[in-house]
């Protein structure tokens, strides 16, 4: 898809990120939309990239990697984020609608669990996690963890997660239930990343994950580990880079076809050091060794 044009400040669109003067003379809209994982550290890229082509405005928006890769798909976005991989199915809608999907990776993730402040939980297991997420799971009760929480009077886990068009949602689901397994339902299924550590913070009784760009002092992240007996981990960026954090994952931006002009030009920024730096800078991890200094 071609970048389209602006020519006049009525025509410049008022999404969740606007490169200042916005005025006179043509510009390059490239429109950005997708997973709310990415959307922060798209955002900084949209406007540190004013000061670099200010002849290109790039326009960013959330609501999901599955919102972001169907508008992708339909012609609307230049460019779709997401925090998982494109479907098999999603691929070949494309493929149908003349668009060939390019990938795109921009960074990494830990995805983080995320429980009260005052909850004694210190590590837990990716198999623990899906007993507790996983449909047909037996894992009710913080007690059940070895755990008394206070302020949690029932010893209930309150389970937090994302909606199904989410990035998150689905990359939890393949990482930590396995693809066969679904959800459980029950769980508070939150619209964005933020919204998930917010309801953490405030909830004594819950649990839930998100990117841990989205870490607050008012939460915690417990460690953890594959199988009973192997190494706990805590998530942070550098054990997102060296693959030790058993749920990083890669981010993602995908083009309908081989990206031209302006869009190859803010793509190849995006990958370069200038972008990367802004990857950790965010709190996720570059795709490769940069130079921050």
């Amino acid at each position: 898809m071609k970048t389209s044009r602006v020519t006049s400040a009525g025509s410049c669109l008022a999404l969740a990120v606007l490169v200042a003067a916005c005025g006179g003379g043509s510009r390059n809209l490239i429109q950005n939309k997708g997973s709310d994982t990415l959307v922060n550290v798209a955002q900084a890229w949209a406007e540190s990239y004013a000061s670099v082509a200010s002849e290109t405005v790039v326009a960013v928006s959330g609501g999901g990697s599955g919102t972001g890769i169907a508008a992708m798909i339909n012609g609307t976005v230049d460019i779709a984020n997401s925090s998982r991989k494109m479907k098999d199915s999603e691929i070949e809608l494309a493929r149908g609608n003349g668009n060939d999907p390019i990938e795109f990776v921009v960074g990494f993730d830990a995805l983080a669990v995320y429980v009260h402040p005052d909850n004694p939980l210190d590590q837990v297991s990716l198999e623990q996690l899906a007993e507790l997420y996983g449909e047909g799971g037996d894992v009710d009760a913080w007690s059940q963890l070895g755990v008394e929480v206070p302020g949690c009077s029932s010893d209930e886990i309150v389970r937090v997660s994302r909606q199904n068009n989410s990035g998150t949602y689905v990359y939890f689901r393949e990482a930590v239930l396995g693809e066969r397994r679904d959800f459980r339902l029950g769980s508070r299924d939150m619209h964005g990343s933020k919204d998930v550590v917010d309801l953490v913070e405030n909830t004594p009784c819950a649990i839930g994950y998100s990117g841990l760009a989205y870490a607050t002092d008012h939460v915690k992240m417990p460690c953890v580990r594959k199988g009973e007996d192997g190494d706990c981990v805590s998530p942070s960026v550098e054990t997102a880079i060296d693959g030790s954090y058993p749920i990083a994952r890669p981010l993602f931006m995908y083009t309908a076809g081989e990206p031209q002009g302006a869009i190859r030009e803010y793509l190849d920024w995006v990958l370069s050091d200038e972008g990367q730096c802004i990857v950790y800078e965010k709190g996720y991890a570059p795709r490769g060794d940069v130079n921050c200094s």
